[in-house]
Formats: C-alpha cells, sequence, structure tokens
C-alpha cells in the first residue's frame, strides 16, 4: 500500500523533484508549487501566476535552497525558504515549457517546450546562450548528463531522440525512433508511433533510457559522439510516461498511462554490451546497408535470449505524471505523482 502525502495541492500534480538534502518540490496545474518535509509535511507554498501549469522543478545541485520552475513560457528562480516571490524570472521560451534541467556545476538550464525548442541559459551571466532546434514536434524531455556539464540528450514526440554539445548549435547524433520501428514491421505501418516522452541517464553518464507511446523503454549507450540503442523491451500496455534511473548502476523506474509502476535491472544487459555479439552488431552497423539488418539481429537476440522481466509491478491505478526517488529515513521510497492532489509513496526493495 502507497502512503499518500495530501494537503499540499488542491489539483492535479504535475512534476517532483527531490534535492540533496532530501526537500520534495511538487508543481501542479494552476500554477501550484509546494516544498514538502522528508516526513510528508507542506513546507512552503507558493502560486505562481495561476493561468499556467507548473511542469516543471528541479532543484539546484549545487545549493538545495535555490529552486528553478517552470510555467507557461516562463522559467522563475526560487528560495525554498520564501517561495512568495521568484529571486529572478526569464522569459526566453516560445511555448509552454515540458522539461527542465540543469547541469551537475550550476551554470546552464536547459528549457524544453511545444514548439520543439531548448533553451540554454547561462546561470552565471543571466542570459540566453543558445536556442537548439531540430526537433519538428513537441520537445517532451532534455536531459544534461552526469560528469558531463556541455552534453545534452533530448526527445520528442517527433520520435526523435538526440544528444547535443553546448558549444554547437546542431545535434551531433540524432536516431529515429520511427525508422527502427519501421524496419521491424515489413509493412510499414504504424499503428502505435513510438512518440518519445522521457529520458532518464544513468549515473554513469553513458547509458540513458527513452519511454515512448508504443509502451517500450529503449536502452541507449554514449559512445564518444554518437549513441546507439542495446537494449528494446516492452514495458507497458499503454505509453511509457516516464523513466528514471536510481541512484544504483542501470537500475530504473517506469510509469506509465495504463497505470504501472515497475523496477528493471538492466546491469545484464549493460554488461553484456561488450560482448562478442555485441561486437559483431557494431562492425556490422559500419557498412553500408547492413545496419538495420543488424539492429533487427540484436533485437532478436536481446529478445529470445535475455528475456527482460521487471523486478517489482506496482498497481497504481493511475496515469502516472510524474516519478522521482528518496531515501526517508534511511528507506529508498519511489514517488509518484498522478491526476490527483496526492503523492504516493511506494517502498522498493534492496538492490
Amino acid at each position: 500500500m502507497a502512503v499518500k502525502w495530501a494537503s499540499g495541492h488542491s489539483s492535479s500534480i504535475l512534476c517532483l523533484n527531490v534535492s540533496k538534502d532530501g526537500l520534495l518540490a511538487s508543481g501542479a496545474e494552476g500554477g501550484e508549487l509546494t516544498i514538502w518535509s522528508e516526513e510528508g509535511s507542506p513546507l512552503e507554498h507558493a502560486q505562481l501566476n495561476k493561468a499556467d501549469d507548473v511542469t516543471s522543478v528541479v532543484f539546484s545541485p549545487t545549493c538545495s535552497r535555490r529552486l528553478y520552475a517552470s510555467h507557461g513560457e516562463t522559467v522563475s528562480i526560487l528560495d525554498t525558504r520564501c517561495l512568495k516571490e521568484p529571486i529572478e524570472c526569464f522569459h526566453v521560451n516560445d511555448e509552454e515549457i515540458n522539461y527542465l534541467s540543469v547541469n551537475e556545476t550550476d551554470s546552464f538550464l536547459a528549457s524544453a517546450d511545444d514548439s520543439g525548442v531548448i533553451k540554454i541559459i547561462d546561470l552565471e551571466r543571466k542570459k540566453l546562450s543558445r536556442c537548439l532546434r531540430r526537433h519538428s514536434n513537441i520537445c517532451a524531455s532534455a536531459v544534461f548528463r552526469p560528469q558531463r556539464p556541455q552534453s545534452l540528450l533530448s526527445c520528442g514526440l517527433d520520435m526523435k531522440v538526440m544528444m547535443w554539445n553546448l558549444q554547437k548549435a546542431r545535434p551531433l547524433w540524432i536516431v529515429d525512433l520511427q525508422e527502427e520501428e519501421s524496419d521491424e514491421h515489413a509493412t510499414g505501418q504504424l499503428f502505435n508511433p513510438p512518440l518519445a516522452h522521457s529520458l532518464s541517464v544513468s549515473t554513469c553518464g553513458n547509458v540513458f533510457g527513452c519511454g515512448a507511446e508504443d509502451g517500450k523503454i529503449r536502452i541507449f549507450r554514449v559512445t564518444g559522439a554518437k549513441f546507439e540503442q542495446e537494449v528494446l523491451f516492452k514495458g507497458h500496455s499503454l505509453a511509457v510516461s516516464q523513466v528514471f534511473f536510481l541512484p544504483e548502476a542501470y537500475r530504473l523506474i517506469t510509469g506509465g498511462n495504463d497505470g504501472k509502476v515497475l523496477l528493471w535491472d538492466v546491469s545484464n544487459e549493460v554488461g553484456k554490451l561488450r560482448s562478442p555479439v555485441k561486437s559483431i552488431h557494431r562492425r556490422r552497423a559500419r557498412m553500408p546497408n547492413t545496419t538495420k539488418k543488424a539492429d533487427k539481429m540484436n533485437t532478436e537476440l536481446t529478445n529470445e535470449h535475455v528475456p527482460i522481466l521487471p523486478k517489482l509491478t506496482i498497481e497504481h491505478g493511475e496515469k502516472v505524471n510524474w516519478i522521482s526517488y528518496a531515501e526517508i529515513k534511511s528507506s529508498r521510497r519511489v514517488l509518484v505523482a498522478d491526476q490527483s492532489s496526492s503523492i504516493s509513496i511506494y517502498p522498493i526493495a534492496e538492490p
């Protein structure tokens, strides 16, 4: 059974984030923003613009009392000790922001919006640094890679996953999920297109996961200036709205529109990425006109010989809006936001 944290919001909670000191921030419809204690008590509450939903919140990695929140086309910087007035506001996006990410040095913030554009804000100089324009539809997620403060990953409803370096205005590498999906279906008809909804990067910075509309979870590995899909498995019967890598290596939580929250351990699959089969795959992938065939072979081998099943299944029952993780009183917990005004807290087993 889940523990419910209530009384912090009056409308549907859309986003969550946990600080390094254990504080939880939640954003909701109607401009509501709340800071919670580890015990689940609301500490501070802010009412931002009522006309705009709070769609993303993220704590500074270097100063846990500093919080970034997106509402409408605006990014507000707030002090968690007093949320009444933002310290500063940036209005650089032209459409509603879907996701915020700040790099680990707290020097750049990325804001991804409905136009498909990612705006990069230089937090030290307090100004717009770059506009990353390549997604042709809504950009759903943009995440900085750990240990690489200039490297950013993004995904969107154009079914593309991209990797960027902030020193360049164009992506270093693009993977089109639709092309891979078309190869699996000889007819080329996509009844459930892989619109990409969520990204999460493991602590190593080189392995990341993507959740998509087709209910599948894709695990990618970054090598140099490119990345390749290494593992693909069916995770949910409906869209995967959230993926979240836990602090330990290669365990991730996913949430879906089917109301399920699943815990996965892909460490065995990631550990085999340098196996002879994968090496053959890599060599063939570099040869012209053999990439799709090699990818199909790789997928078949993965599905046949390495069945991936969830380590934990939580029947949450409601469409998942956001997932986060915290250690509460030395116990590991998954935090889930859904269509309600409360936060559900679930225990997860030790690895």
